[in-house]
């Protein structure tokens, strides 16, 4: 009897509606109930929202916001995060909220929560504030809520191809990861044969038709989904055979000691797109430069053979004479210089490859003993004639820039004349006084014999070897094989 009669006391001033503190509101209150609020000073309406003002005012913040990603399935760069708050119950009822992102200003608006903001870039740390309206206006911002990354699945990788015999070597340059790492990629032939799957950025594609041109795509894979697809690979065509520009320089030719003859220089040969069959083990014979002896020795031959493939040779430059020997030149892939009062040059391109390995040396002084003959230039030009106390000059090699930069091969052996002095004013013997390289002549010189250089030979291809035993290096695109010692090498 005593609550009742209090109850109506605190209802009678207001025209019947129920007042105290905040702690006398009803415990279970229907929607449309009125309490007066001593604590706030305003009446209240119980809306869906709670207790909220009853004339109207503009909405307060929303509290307690959090935000989660949802990266699954999501496109790179179109991260997604759902955004969680709750209303705030001191200001007027909202109507709608908006939930804007820190960086970027992603925004989305809806009538409830939570509420999904989509757009995001992958791999970037998002916070979020919400606001809250109605017809009154807009709250001021929440406070923001902790930040997450927005991850997605992969960036599209990019690819391409080298044809190899019935398969191809296929080359991923992955995207961003999209902020979760990538675990594999998938991998499809056009025409279609079957999609392989690797989870290495290097991988042979088998299964395919010698002769047929392919092209490739290729999509990443995260624990979020997959990557659209790459671009089309470079179009291959496999085939049981690749191609490559080979250049073989045979040992140069030794020279005397006296008044002597340039060792001539090693045979040059260069072949380009040669077909080199795959699977296929090649041997590789670097030939020795031609001995320092009382009769200066040939260079001996360079060659690459193999079973199924034809061998190819160059042949070692012949040595040069010597006054005290009067020894005849030696014929090679260029001819050897002669010194004394009698002699010629030896003949250049023996063997008979076209075009030239090499050319010959040029003929001693007839008559004074005072002067020797350069060697043969390998594929250059001769070596120059021995004149009255004029050793000839050395045939000059060849430049060729299958490494890359131009080097010069396979030059003549400078002479000897008279004085004792080295003749001739261009090329070199390997161990004469200037080196031009691999396959040059020895150079003539009084009171001391010099060996021919050693050969080399070069294989570049866009392919890479299997096996090989020695290490390519590289000039961008084509693997460049340089070998100086015998060897193997598969493709």
């Amino acid at each position: 009897m005593e609550g009742s009669i209090m109850a109506d006391l605190r209802a009678s001033g207001l025209g019947g509606v129920p007042k105290g503190t905040t702690d006398d509101r009803p415990a279970s209150p229907s929607v449309g109930d009125v309490f007066y609020n001593g604590t706030f000073g305003y009446t209240e309406i119980y809306s869906t929202f709670g207790w909220v003002p009853l004339n109207p005012i503009i909405p307060a913040a929303p509290t307690s916001v959090v935000a989660t990603n949802q990266p699954s399935g999501r496109a790179y760069n179109n991260g997604q995060s759902s955004v969680a708050f709750n209303v705030n119950s001191a200001g007027g009822v909202p109507t709608s909220f908006t939930v804007t992102s820190s960086p970027g200003s992603y925004t989305s608006s809806g009538s409830s929560s939570p509420l999904t903001v989509t757009g995001l870039q992958s791999s970037t740390q998002y916070t979020y504030t919400v606001t809250a309206t109605n017809a009154l206006g807009t709250s001021a911002a929440s406070a923001a809520s902790a930040s997450i990354t927005a991850t997605t699945v992969p960036q599209s990788p990019s690819i391409s191809a080298l044809g190899e015999n019935g398969q191809a070597t296929i080359t991923i340059t992955p995207g961003a990861t999209g902020g979760s790492s990538i675990t594999g990629y998938s991998i499809v032939s056009s025409p279609a044969t079957t999609t392989q799957t690797t989870s290495d950025t290097t991988y042979t594609f088998t299964g395919l038709t010698n002769g047929t041109a392919y092209t490739f795509t290729a999509t990443a894979t995260n624990a979020n989904g997959t990557s659209t697809a790459s671009s089309a690979s470079n179009s291959i065509t496999p085939a049981a055979a690749t191609t490559a520009d080979i250049l073989i320089v045979a040992g140069g030719g030794g020279a005397g000691a006296h008044i002597a003859g340039g060792g001539g220089a090693g045979g040059y040969r260069y072949l380009t797109s040669q077909p080199i069959p795959l699977s296929t083990q090649l041997t590789i014979t670097i030939g020795a430069g031609g001995t320092n002896s009382s009769v200066p020795g040939n260079g001996t031959n360079s060659s690459i053979s193999g079973s199924g493939f034809t061998t190819i040779s160059a042949t070692g430059g012949g040595g040069g004479g010597d006054r005290t020997y009067a020894s005849t030149p030696g014929n090679g892939g260029s001819g050897g210089g002669r010194g004394g009062n009698t002699g010629s040059g030896g003949s250049g391109n023996a063997g008979g490859y076209t075009p030239v390995e090499g050319y010959a040396g040029g003929s001693g002084y007839d008559g004074s003993w005072s002067s020797g003959a350069g060697g043969g230039g390998g594929s250059s030009g001769a070596g120059g004639n021995g004149g009255n106390n004029s050793a000839g000059s050395a045939g000059p090699g060849t430049s060729n820039s299958i490494t890359g930069s131009a080097v010069t091969y396979a030059a003549g052996g400078y002479a000897a004349n008279g004085t004792g002095n080295v003749g001739g004013t261009s090329g070199a013997g390997a161990n004469g006084s200037a080196n031009t390289g691999n396959g040059a002549g020895g150079a003539g010189n009084s009171g001391a014999f010099y060996t021919g250089g050693s050969g080399v030979v070069i294989i570049r291809s866009l392919s890479t070897a299997s096996s090989s035993t020695v290490s390519p290096t590289t000039d961008g695109s084509h693997k460049i094989y340089r070998f100086t010692g015998t060897g193997s090498i598969t493709f």
